[in-house]
């Protein structure tokens, strides 16, 4: 077992900071670039397709708590190399599906094969192999990971090309087996001894609380990244129609573009100036940046720059979002039993995710853009309300606690 004072090697952070990038970038990102010519091939709409997609995300999220308990189980980096492998295997499905249907299904088992490989499960296999230095891992692994978006969305059009979607998608199967296997297999000695030899580890030296108080947290931990999850997804997909429907044009595009930055700044501050902020805090930080940034748009629209600082303050909180999805679980509950607990706050995140896409759309209808806009923001507000229970909870008991989740064992100490 790795000494609890060691950092996670160097050679496994870089390499989770590839296998995320090409995860991410393969299994999600490229999707919306392929639609238009997966939809003409499978004899589909656009719509259609972008439906299926949604509840392949959906059923994806019913599958990441049981991939957190097998993560806890035979260790993150083993059930990593047998998730990039299935990913490979799913993948390859997709490109040779013969309708509807079986690509629906190929698509369906590719995001469930997803929990086991994506941020969740990376960030258990950080806990599990990366000592006391676990929480920095984690932001520096958001970091490297920051870029799939920015790499993959060029690399998908530029294959596209002179590929079909199939093609494109075996590539992309090939990239699953040919680095995300081998790095994860590397990674499965740490992580696996890790699970063998692993103790119970008392976070920030806090006393024990009652089982009352736990679930309690854990509940709120849950409703918190849920309702993100949802605004989140609400407005990412809607954010260049929304700016262009606020009166800002071709511009919108050019504001749009500020998010992905922002999200990389985010964490960059973070690294810098946020190393001893409590992860309760930071959470507080991040989800009051979203409804705050949402609040500038609607207060300055049509203005540009009005629109370029709400974008900013997205982005920022989207980055910080990241981060405290992986550290915020460690700091109130501790290392055991990790990889359960952030099964079930992707879960939260990725279901409601795979919603706000569609009642957005049915609310821009229904209410129009400019209230749509402000009820999300309200929304956002709940999600930084119940961060602040959280913090408020702690400091009045003065305590960090062991979560119960479902499938795994309470630990009192």
């Amino acid at each position: 077992m790795m000494p609890e004072g060691q950092k996670l090697p160097i050679w496994a952070l870089v390499g989770l900071g590839a296998s995320q990038n090409i995860g991410y970038g393969t299994v999600y990102y490229a999707f919306s670039v392929l639609v238009p010519d997966i939809a003409h091939d499978i004899g589909r709409s656009e719509q259609w397709v972008f439906g299926a997609f949604s509840v392949a995300l959906l059923v994806g999220s019913l599958a990441a708590p049981l991939s957190g308990r097998l993560a806890d189980r035979i260790g993150a980096g083993r059930l990593m190399a047998l998730g990039s492998f299935l990913a490979a295997a799913s993948l390859v499905a997709m490109a040779m599906s013969s309708g509807p249907l079986t690509f629906a299904v190929a698509l369906t088992l590719t995001e469930v094969v997803s929990s086991a490989v994506l941020y969740a499960t990376a960030f258990t296999a950080i806990v599990q192999a990366g000592g006391r230095k676990a929480q920095t891992s984690i932001v520096h692994l958001t970091l490297i990971a920051g870029f799939a978006s920015s790499m993959f969305w060029p690399l998908t059009s530029w294959m596209h090309g002179f590929l079909s979607w199939r093609e494109v998608y075996l590539v992309f199967a090939a990239m699953n087996l040919i680095v995300c296997v081998p790095v994860h297999l590397a990674l499965s000695r740490l992580t696996t001894s890790a699970v063998k030899g692993s103790a119970p580890a008392t976070p920030s030296g806090l006393p024990t609380a009652p089982a009352g108080n736990t679930n309690h947290l854990f509940l709120l931990m849950l409703f918190g990244f849920a309702i993100e999850g949802y605004v989140l997804s609400a407005i990412l997909v809607h954010m260049v129609p929304l700016t262009q429907a606020l009166g800002m044009g071709a511009a919108g595009l050019l504001v749009a573009s500020l998010f992905g930055p922002s999200q990389v700044a985010s964490r960059l501050i973070n690294l810098v100036f946020g190393r001893e902020l409590p992860q309760r805090w930071l959470a507080i930080i991040a989800a009051s940046l979203i409804p705050l940034g949402l609040a500038i748009l609607m207060m300055t629209t049509p203005s540009i720059s009005g629109a370029a600082v709400f974008a900013i303050f997205f982005g920022l909180g989207s980055g910080l979002i990241s981060i405290v999805s992986g550290t915020l679980p460690l700091e109130l509950f501790g290392k055991e039993g990790y990889g359960g607990r952030i099964g079930w706050v992707t879960s939260a995140k990725q279901m409601t995710s795979a919603i706000a896409p569609i009642a957005m759309s049915l609310s821009l209808a229904g209410i129009g853009v400019g209230v749509s806009i402000w009820v999300t923001a309200v929304i956002g507000i709940v999600a930084a309300a119940a961060f602040l229970a959280i913090a408020v909870s702690v400091r009045r008991g003065q305590v960090l606690v062991t979560a119960s989740v479902p499938g795994s064992e309470q630990v009192a100490r």
